[in-house]
């Protein structure tokens, strides 16, 4: 019901919008002298976007909250309207006025898209309190299903919540087998079925198992069309986004061709300058700042104002990074007697309450500011803005090989950790995000994360 209400709600705003716009370029290029012509293409604007808009996809339901996917329909619509009309325009001979296209088609776009950044906001803060949610029944091996259970409650503006899930081979002795991480077990991968039916289910999230083939999952589709229940697939490669992949069928069977990720090329070097041009402009226009803080910073407890440190960066080469100091002078030397309070679960070093952090040190944790100076770094080429946590050489020697990973591209001065929990993450989402940053890497992706960084620092959450 909440997804018909949403549906309904964008769709009278997109006519609204259309009305809107065809009115103040009517109002402004023919200031009360309206020709029919005009008058009647006014009219018609708002149902033609709707029109458009209905045919790019803005109005799939699979798309509600998602974001990049969901504006990018809303551009494609406005540019396939103009084209639209530049084309109907020459096929009945008609000059349409470019001031009332230049008004209209990137008045409705703009719009369109202001319209559903609002509502994706709205609609991540009803998630947050539970309501317009989706309920999912689980399918895999246990941690499999434990890690998605703990991601989409952790992530909740995605909009799903699992209720029941149904467990492939033998569960584990050590755990509860009637719960997995508190969602109750409705049975093996053969009772999928019955589990929706108890649990009301609205979708099934099947994840990689060798237990579920081909067969079974296609007599599972069969049964779940009957009541209309979505069916989702992961794949094997959970972390390979969509630019990567590509569906191809061949000799009779459909296979999925992986590129390899964009670790170097024209791309990269783009990234570089963008980077360093970007670095640079910040350090200028934020020295003011900087000179107050290693003031107060001097004062507070007359140490330096600076802090430095040897980071791993790209290829395991190492670099001392540049922070402002948030921490006693003595904060090295005290580390080893703290380690016992470690609130990390793996290979990094936190405490929430940690003794050594200043009462300064607090306050520019809290909104990041003690990273800006590694803004120097960006310039030398050492870091990128966008990437992996730059780790310590202690830390680095204990990575696994899948983690080390991580090093085939510069350590970032924000990145996924960043704007998905920040301190709040286990070593292991951290090493995740990580990694699915590596290999999906994009300048969409590194604008999209330096654009949500923002709203994350100004919250100042999950920092300690």
């Amino acid at each position: 019901m909440w997804t018909k209400a949403y549906l309904r709600q964008a769709l009278f705003a997109d006519i609204a919008t259309g009305f809107v716009t065809s009115t103040l370029a009517l109002g402004v290029r023919f200031q009360g002298h309206i020709t029919p012509e005009y008058a009647v293409l006014s009219l018609a604007l708002p149902v033609m976007w709707v029109a458009a808009l209905r045919l790019a996809g803005a109005y799939d339901p699979r798309f509600i909250g998602t974001g990049s996917d969901e504006f990018r329909k809303v551009i494609n619509a406005g540019v396939s309207l103009t084209a639209f009309l530049a084309i109907l325009s020459y096929a009945v001979n008609t000059e349409l006025s470019r001031f009332y296209l230049l008004v209209t088609m990137p008045g409705v776009t703009v719009l369109g898209l202001v319209i559903r950044y609002a509502k994706r906001k709205r609609l991540h803060r009803q998630r947050a309190a539970g309501l317009c949610m989706s309920t999912v029944v689980a399918v895999g091996h246990e941690p499999a299903v434990a890690d998605l259970i703990n991601e989409l409650r952790r992530d909740s503006y995605h909009g799903l919540s699992v209720v029941a899930t149904c467990l492939a081979g033998p569960a584990d002795p050590a755990s509860d087998v009637d719960k997995v991480a508190g969602v109750p077990v409705f049975g093996n991968v053969h009772q999928v079925t019955d589990a929706v039916r108890r649990s009301g289910a609205d979708a099934v999230a099947v994840l990689s198992c060798p237990e579920i083939d081909a067969i079974m999952l296609r007599q599972l589709a069969w049964e779940l069309e009957k009541t209309g229940t979505d069916l989702v697939v992961a794949p094997a490669l959970l972390d390979v986004a969509g630019p990567r992949t590509t569906v191809r069928p061949t000799a009779g069977l459909t296979l999925l061709h992986v590129d390899h990720p964009q670790l170097s090329g024209p791309r990269q070097v783009l990234k570089g300058l963008f980077d360093r041009c970007m670095a640079g402009m910040a350090l200028l226009m934020l020295s003011p700042l900087f000179l107050v803080l290693a003031v107060a910073i001097k004062l507070n407890d007359k140490g330096p104002a600076l802090f430095t440190q040897t980071r791993v960066g790209k290829d395991g080469e190492t670099f001392r990074i540049y922070k402002f100091r948030t921490m006693v002078v003595d904060a090295e030397a005290r580390l080893a007697e703290l380690m016992p309070a470690n609130d990390s679960d793996g290979v990094l070093f936190k405490l929430r309450r940690d003794p050594r952090i200043t009462a300064i040190g607090a306050k520019l944790r809290k909104y990041s500011v003690d990273e800006l100076p590694q803004l120097i770094n960006v310039v030398k080429g050492e870091m990128s803005l966008v990437g992996p946590r730059p780790a310590l050489p202690v830390e680095a020697a204990q990575y696994a090989d899948h983690v080390r990973r991580r090093l085939v591209v510069k350590p970032g001065l924000t990145g996924m950790w960043q704007v998905n929990g920040r301190s709040d993450l286990s070593w292991e989402e951290s090493v995740r995000l990580d990694l699915r940053y590596v290999e999906n890497w994009s300048f969409a992706l590194d604008l999209q994360i330096l654009w949500k960084t923002v709203s994350v620092i100004l919250r100042g959450s999950g920092a300690y």
